[in-house]
């Protein structure tokens, strides 16, 4: 029988372009990188292109704001460095296909013995690497940050790593853009188009307003703005500047820069279409095979955006690890109770406006990761919440009110609502947070929660009722209703907190009483607070001299009849005055202390150059005021504070032969002092105000270079009691108004008061959990040079003021002298009458007081243009020291570009001379 073959069938047909992937050449890739890179700095264009970017990107990074933020950092640059992109990227890669095109070298270079893919990524790498030596440039602003701060190193580097990716990805945009064009300049104007699409893309994320009411079309809407928001080059490049490298970041970058370079490869190869009658073209193949891709890319984006949201894949390289969850955490999740699981439904608007897409994004981000670890004792629920819609009716049923934020409406702004709260709840207990502001930690708040209602029972705080109203209630002065402190609703979130009556004998079980203005009280009432303290049970104190909430709360001030109509014609009885005259003498004796009801505490130091018109009295208690020990390091309360605010606040002192131990908290700077509440105060027929803070008389501190104390824990036996407090003297620290400022980070400051109050009570209820976790921000990292400098300025203006004032005062007196003396002449003039004497020294007590009226009326106003003048003199000292940092900073950065070009230059010409004959060199 004969042997039959069966054919078999031939392998399919390896494509030319995946052949040439697989197929790839180091030493060819390398050739066509070494000839494109020394013909792009043979030139001067090179050069020049490279010391405008760096000259702009300094500029840019050390402009006005970057003083006036007063932080080590580069988030100037970062919001115009996508703009800058779209000037240098074109200007490197306009020249990639389109100059080969011009000079006709295009068709001797895919003629060489080379691959198109290998041409393609030489070309490429060769574009990078100029691009990165233009960035390396500008590496020398990083000096500039560590020679007049400390700044974040981590941060920094991930930040120039998000911009070299960012940078590199647009290059194969560009050279995409040049082979489109034989001609230089179009490929400049069409790259700058075609890099505009990803850059500007997530703009069009915040097209529907808020305002609008919800439509069948709004998912549709949603699904496109995320899909924008995706795309977007500026947002991606966000996470970067953050000191995070997340994958999906990585995996962007990358499948963007891939799919540009297909289109080079695409455009290169065109040469090889053959289009044949009757079939589709192959433009036709390439443009279907392009969009496959892309939509292919978009979806796999989407995709690992999600699942590294989901699984953390993220690396965190900022210096205090602030997108990893902390020890803390973690400890309490394993903690939890199977019996007890947790729920955290979060309320969230799918819209925000731009400055609150980042806080959205890594609250998601941190949500996923605590559903992650928490496993099945940890459940988190989104609740997508739209205006008007039931599930804007469930948030605010459960508490969870909008914050109203402004939103463009076809041209007109509008108030909108934005939701951003959790509810977080167990079969104990449930906690409410009303909105993620960006001023506290999310992970503090959402640990913090998540303990509290897994715990069977709470720790109890007991507010002392006083005039300052701590828990709301009827103001009979004011005639209208107040509502409880912002600071006793944050307790709310941790403790059970009671209001505590000092009328009787003070029984009630509380694990912390806090005090706020206990001056304010009527002697019973007072006496019945220091028995109390007596018993070593913890106590929170916070006094004030001058306490701006309501300066009729002042201690040195005798209380005023209560309102109403029967106050106004004097029909209800006189109050009951302050306790030992709002000396609070017990209270003070028990805690060894001194404390002057009417001293106010004043800094010539201000970190903030934002806020140079606020008044010395106003302090920002940082290590930036000179003082190291302005913030007790070693004390758990105050050991991971970086600035407080205090307003108008006293001060307080201890006798050295004390037995209590006295532990200082917070101190004010050296350059300080005091001044006395009446020289603050002025009346007038609206009640006491304020006094032009230019025409206040200040005393020197004694305290020296130590600084005076505002703020201390004391703990030991005296008089037969022991103590254990934490004694304030400021009740203004956390009134609601700088808790809103807090809270909200307005004009970007970073205060600590909330935490410094909330570790206060943490630490006298011997509950230290949350101590570490608040901990977690970024440092404060200023300009300490220039801050320095700085408050030299302003010492000397401030001496120079004082001396104008002295002079002042001595005019003054000296015409006084003038009058008292031609009256007292008059006086012993024996030759006139009795009612003569005392017409003429009438007559020439009113001569001499108009004289005196112009002439004080002439000093006052010499005066204050001297000040005006030393405090402009200040202001442009400041801004020249400011101006020569600027100068240095977009000097220093062009000078390794001019010196390349000069080696090069150099080189190039004893290159030419060796080849040169020596019989045809000039003599």
């Amino acid at each position: 029988m004969r042997e039959q073959s069966i054919p078999c069938p031939a392998p399919a047909p390896v494509s030319p372009s995946f052949r040439n992937l697989i197929e790839m050449r180091t030493h060819v890739i390398l050739a066509v990188l070494k000839r494109n890179l020394l013909s792009y700095f043979s030139g001067v264009l090179g050069y020049l292109f490279i010391m405008v970017f760096v000259i702009a990107a300094a500029f840019c990074a050390f402009n006005t704001q970057f003083f006036t933020s007063n932080l080590a950092n580069l988030d100037q640059l970062t919001q115009k460095f996508p703009y800058l992109l779209l000037f240098i990227i074109p200007a490197i890669t306009m020249t990639a296909w389109a100059d080969e095109k011009r000079q006709g070298t295009d068709e001797l270079l895919f003629t060489l013995p080379a691959s198109d893919v290998e041409i393609l990524l030489g070309k490429y790498l060769s574009l990078v690497l100029v691009y990165s030596v233009a960035l390396a440039f500008s590496l020398t602003m990083l000096g500039v940050l560590g020679y007049y701060a400390d700044p974040d190193w981590g941060l920094l580097l991930t930040t120039y790593f998000g911009y070299w990716l960012a940078g590199s990805t647009l290059i194969s945009l560009g050279m995409f853009a040049s082979a489109l064009t034989g001609s230089v300049t179009v490929a400049f104007v069409l790259g700058a188009a075609i890099c505009a699409v990803p850059v500007f893309v997530g703009l069009l994320s915040s097209a529907r307003p808020l305002v609008s009411e919800p439509r069948l079309s709004d998912r549709l809407d949603d699904l496109l703005s995320l899909l924008f928001r995706e795309l977007s080059l500026s947002e991606r490049l966000s996470e970067f500047t953050m000191g995070v490298v997340p994958v999906s970041g990585l995996v962007y970058f990358a499948s963007l820069t891939g799919f540009a370079l297909y289109l080079n490869a695409a455009l290169i190869g065109r040469r090889h279409w053959v289009s044949r009658k009757g079939e589709v073209p192959m433009s036709s193949h390439i443009v279907m095979r392009a969009i496959c891709l892309l939509v292919g890319l978009i979806a796999c984006n989407s995709f690992i955006s999600s699942a590294s949201e989901s699984l953390g894949l993220r690396f965190d390289l900022t210096a205090e690890n602030l997108y990893t969850l902390s020890d803390t955490t973690e400890d309490l999740m394993r903690k939890i109770e199977k019996e007890n699981p947790v729920t955290i439904q979060a309320f969230l608007s799918p819209q925000v406006p731009r400055e609150y897409v980042g806080h959205l994004t890594r609250l998601k981000g941190l949500l996923r990761q605590y559903d992650r670890m928490g496993g099945r004792l940890i459940d988190v629920r989104f609740v997508e919440v739209m205006p008007f819609s039931e599930e804007a009716e469930e948030a605010r049923h459960f508490g969870i009110e909008p914050l109203r934020v402004p939103a463009e409406n076809e041209g007109r702004y509008e108030a909108a609502d934005m939701f951003m709260g959790a509810v977080i709840s167990s079969p104990y207990d449930q906690v409410v947070i009303p909105f993620f502001e960006p001023g506290t930690s999310t992970e503090y708040e959402l640990t913090r929660s998540i303990r509290t209602v897994s715990q069977k029972e709470r720790l109890t705080v007991g507010m002392l009722r006083t005039d300052a109203k701590v828990n709301g209630g009827f103001d009979m002065q004011s005639m209208r209703s107040s509502a409880e402190w912002r600071i006793q609703r944050e307790l709310k979130k941790q403790y059970t907190v009671k209001e505590i009556s000092p009328d009787s004998k003070i029984e009630e079980k509380v694990d912390v009483l806090v005090a706020v203005l206990p001056s304010s009280l009527t002697q019973p009432q007072f006496d019945n607070f220091v028995e109390y303290a007596k018993s070593g049970k913890p106590v929170l104190i916070l006094d004030d001299p001058m306490p701006l909430i309501d300066l009729r709360n002042a201690p040195s001030q005798r209380k005023q009849a209560q309102g109403g109509m029967g106050g106004m014609f004097g029909g209800s009885p006189p109050p009951e005055q302050r306790a030992y005259d709002g000396t609070a003498k017990p209270l003070v004796d028990l805690l060894d202390i001194e404390w002057e009801n009417n001293a106010v505490v004043w800094d010539l130091t201000n970190p903030h150059p934002q806020f140079a018109e606020i008044p010395p009295e106003y302090v920002f208690i940082t290590p930036l005021n000179k003082n190291p020990e302005a913030i007790n390091r070693e004390s758990d309360v105050t050991s991971g504070l970086q600035e407080v605010l205090v307003l108008n606040a006293g001060r307080i002192r201890w006798l050295p032969s004390s037995k209590l131990k006295h532990e200082p908290l917070l101190r004010i700077g050296t350059d300080s002092g005091y001044v006395r509440f009446d020289d603050l105060i002025e009346a007038s027929f609206f009640g006491m105000q304020m006094k032009d803070s230019r025409t206040v008389r200040r005393s020197l501190s004694p305290a020296g270079e130590q600084g005076e104390v505002v703020a201390a824990r004391i703990t030991g036996e005296n008089n037969g009691g022991k103590v254990d407090a934490i004694y304030v003297a400021d009740v203004d620290i956390v009134s609601d108004a700088l808790f809103n400022v807090v809270q909200s980070e307005m004009h970007g400051l970073k205060l600590d008061n909330v935490k410094f109050i909330l570790n206060c009570v943490d630490v006298l209820a011997g509950d230290k959990s949350y101590v570490e976790l608040r901990k977690r921000r970024p440092q404060h990292r200023a300009l300490k040079e220039i801050q320095r400098q700085a408050d030299e300025y302003r010492k000397e203006a401030v001496k120079e003021q004082e001396l104008a004032e002295e002079e002042t005062r001595r005019e003054k007196d000296k015409l006084q002298a003038e009058l008292d003396s031609d009256i007292e002449k008059i006086r012993k003039d024996d030759s006139l009458t009795r009612i003569e004497k005392e017409q003429r020294m009438q007559m020439a007590e009113q001569r001499r007081q108009r004289e005196l009226d112009v002439r004080q009326a002439s000093i006052d106003r010499e005066k204050q243009e001297k000040i005006q003048k030393l405090k402009a003199r200040e202001q442009r000292q400041i801004r020249q020291m400011e101006d020569g940092i600027r100068l240095k900073a977009v000097l220093f950065p062009p000078l390794p570009a001019i010196a390349l070009g000069l080696v090069v230059y150099i080189l190039r010409l004893m290159a030419e001379q060796s080849t040169i004959e020596e019989n045809r060199r000039r003599r």
